[in-house]
């Protein structure tokens, strides 16, 4: 469910001092656990550390991310492969093939 367009975009506040502590240089990485934190667009150019649970991602905001959360693009989840047996005998027809050529 949304946030009340009433109430306005959620940003934490910790997160705004932050930003306006740091320089918009592109290379500074500001750490925040703020997943849940719309991108505004004060946010653009700089390099957010975003914390999945396990390590900080890091994120550089573009334009095109303002009205998004900062945790969508920090996956909180490692995807492996599926299959099994087969799968595994595809792969390893794959990289032999990868060798012969």
């Amino acid at each position: 469910m949304s946030r009340s367009s009433k109430k306005g975009p959620y940003i934490n506040q910790k997160l705004l001092k932050k930003i306006s502590a740091a320089k918009p240089d592109g290379k500074t990485v500001i750490k925040t656990w703020a997943r849940a934190s719309e991108i505004s667009p004060e946010m653009v150019g700089y390099r957010f550390g975003v914390y999945n649970g396990k390590e900080f991602i890091e994120v550089t905001v573009r334009e095109d991310m303002i009205g998004h959360r900062l945790g969508e693009f920090s996956p909180t989840r490692k995807f492996i492969r599926h299959g099994g047996r087969i799968q595994k005998e595809l792969e390893m027809a794959k990289n032999i093939a990868q060798k012969s050529a």
